[in-house]
């Protein structure tokens, strides 16, 4: 029988030892992630790991002794493989369930965002008209005074031209912030002959003091008809139906008569309060209407400025402040809050996206 020096021996019993401890290790492995995964897998079967260093010192054990050393080195890297695959299955048929549960995440949930009010509104406005067959324009902000002004019919000397409305961006020029979306009509009239049937929503600016009940911008969408024998009856229709679909099956309308340079005739239109139902109330100053449009049919002059043939063709064009409908459907009583980016108000429309 052979025998071998205290010194070799205690170095194959440590190695034998170290196998036994490393193959209890992996038998008990979990991972609950793909980093865990990755770092047991270096731990235990990079170069430099574990059972890598017990190779290294496999090179040392006396020839009698190599046969039963090696076998037991190679059982515990076929095991240490055959865990990591284990883990790796395991974790791929967890995800593909969808039960898997990245514990590495952070605890605290995530807020989840919401559209902003005049979004959502505003979308619903264009969704409706949609629906009559109006397609959505879009055009510049900064615009020039042929498109905002002159085109649709406002006098040299009308008041909408002074310097107490209008933000020009240069003293003595004719380029300038647009005071609403109607710059997108003449701009479509401009390069397109009827049928026209658009509806153009954006931003627009005025020189206004800021307060609960005005602002220095805000949002308008304006809609435009025009092809042959339009008449202001099909005007009221597409109003009517329009109020209905956005306040209720039961909201009435009235049309008043108004003044607008691009239109004639003019009217204002209120509908019914939708708070108190028409029986009167304060927010309706106690009448029963709530003006929320003004509308007409289109001004010959404007058609042929923007060179349609004014013999042929009619068409009828409205306007509406989105700020002024989502104040209405959702009861905000200042207008400052659509501009001030509070979460608190903002979260208050999470159901309704």
């Amino acid at each position: 029988m052979l025998t071998l020096p205290d010194e070799k021996f205690k170095m194959i019993f440590d190695m034998i030892n170290k196998i036994n401890d490393l193959l209890a290790e992996i038998n008990q492995l979990k991972a609950t992630g793909k980093d865990e995964l990755e770092a047991l897998r270096i731990k235990y079967l990079s170069k430099k790991g574990e059972i890598a260093l017990l190779m290294n010192d496999f090179r040392s054990v006396a020839a009698e002794q190599k046969r039963e050393t090696g076998q037991k080195l190679n059982e515990l890297k076929e095991k240490a493989q055959a865990k990591i695959n284990e883990l790796k299955e395991l974790l791929e048929n967890q995800r593909s369930s969808g039960d898997f549960v990245d514990l590495t995440r952070t605890a605290y949930p995530y807020s989840v965002g919401t559209r902003h009010p005049l979004s959502i509104v505003g979308k619903e406005i264009c969704d409706i008209f949609g629906r009559l067959g109006f397609n959505i324009a879009e055009g510049p902000e900064i615009e020039d005074d042929w498109h905002v002004f002159s085109s649709l019919n406002f006098a040299p000397d009308h008041p909408a031209r002074d310097m107490q409305d209008t933000f020009f961006v240069a003293y003595g020029t004719d380029i300038l912030l647009r005071t609403h979306t109607s710059s997108v009509q003449t701009r479509v009239m401009e390069k397109t002959q009827p049928p026209i049937r658009i509806i153009c929503p954006g931003r627009v600016y005025r020189n206004e003091a800021i307060s609960y009940r005005a602002h220095c911008f805000f949002h308008q969408v304006e809609g435009l008809y025009i092809g042959k024998n339009v008449s202001f009856a099909d005007l009221k229709q597409a109003l009517l139906f329009f109020a209905k679909e956005m306040f209720g099956a039961g909201t009435k309308i009235r049309l008043r008569p108004s003044f607008f340079p691009f239109t004639e005739p003019s009217a204002e239109m209120d509908i019914s309060c939708n708070l108190c139902g028409g029986k009167g109330c304060p927010f309706c100053k106690h009448t029963g209407w709530v003006e929320i449009l003004g509308c007409g049919m289109v001004d010959p002059n404007v058609l042929d400025n923007c060179g349609i043939d004014s013999q042929i063709y009619s068409g009828y064009a409205f306007g509406m402040g989105i700020e002024r409908i989502a104040n209405l459907k959702y009861q905000v009583k200042d207008l400052r809050l659509f501009s001030e980016n509070d979460v608190r108000f903002l979260r208050q429309f999470e159901s309704a996206t």
